[in-house]
């Protein structure tokens, strides 16, 4: 696992009419601050990465489909730099994923249908504070194809 990064299990309370999806209360372990959530989709087989925060930390849940989550820690002072995590969010694996400022991280849509990315970040979205790459750029030591075995 990666130097900072939590995953925490979520409950779901499921009854005749549905269910609810706990995602983040404000005396959780892991909650910070309130900058915003936002939703995300991604369709099957699409690549929605790579992205740093520099200041932010980030709280990723996936309410609806899967998705390949994945995590390249790139920090100088890490001590897991180097290091690639792989997370499959799904209602089925049904997690929250903290990640501090300073790790890249990106999505894959799995499936057959879009899943849906929820993110409760600390901060509102500010573009001075974020780096991109692309999904394939060799900087990052990650093959985003489905290795079959």
């Amino acid at each position: 696992m990666i130097d900072g990064v939590t995953i925490t299990p979520l409950a779901q309370f499921h009854d005749e009419r549905g269910k609810i999806m706990k995602m983040l209360t404000r005396d959780d372990p892991v909650f910070r601050e309130f900058g915003e959530i936002y939703f995300s989709s991604v369709y099957p087989g699409v690549v929605k990465g790579w992205h740093l925060h520099r200041e932010m930390w980030l709280n990723y849940a996936v309410p609806f489909g899967r998705i390949k989550f994945v995590l390249f820690d790139e920090r100088e002072d890490s001590p897991t730099r180097g290091e690639i995590q792989e997370i499959f969010m799904s209602p089925e694996n049904h997690v929250l994923v903290t990640i501090p400022p300073g790790v890249w991280n990106g999505f894959k849509g799995l499936g057959s249908e879009p899943a849906i990315v929820a993110n409760c970040a600390t901060r509102p979205h500010d573009p001075a504070e974020i780096s991109r790459r692309d999904p394939h750029d060799s900087s990052i030591p990650y093959d985003w194809a489905r290795h079959d075995g």
